[in-house]
């Protein structure tokens, strides 16, 4: 629902933190654009190998150059997606798992989904 702190997400709860999720957005968008540059590498280095034409043949050196630094890439933006949600979802678990001192809750809801 709008408005909520969290929304349930398969079996665990994310927060519905916006500058959070634009971010994980930016990512994924960034790691599909490296992905679509990799499909256009690895259609021309097949075209190269197949043609057997020398200079092509030696252009695909270039290109597995390439495509081993946007793999990397990915893998990097993977790790840090994946490093940000599991801060993301430490810190909302510590804000709902907070109690004050007198040993009542803090108050915040927390739904079964």
């Amino acid at each position: 629902m709008q408005g909520d702190a969290f929304q349930s997400h398969g079996n665990g709860i994310l927060p519905a933190d916006g500058k959070v999720l634009q971010r994980f957005q930016k990512s994924f968008v960034q790691v599909q654009t490296i992905l679509d540059q990799n499909r256009l590498l690895i259609n021309e280095i097949n075209q190269n190998h197949e043609s057997r034409i020398p200079d092509n043949l030696s252009r695909n050196v270039g290109l597995i150059r390439e495509l081993n630094s946007n793999i990397r890439r990915v893998v990097d933006l993977y790790g840090d997606l994946s490093g940000s949600l599991s801060k993301s979802v430490d810190a909302s678990s510590e804000g709902e798992s907070a109690v004050r001192s007198d040993g009542q809750h803090n108050g915040k809801r927390i739904r079964s989904g």
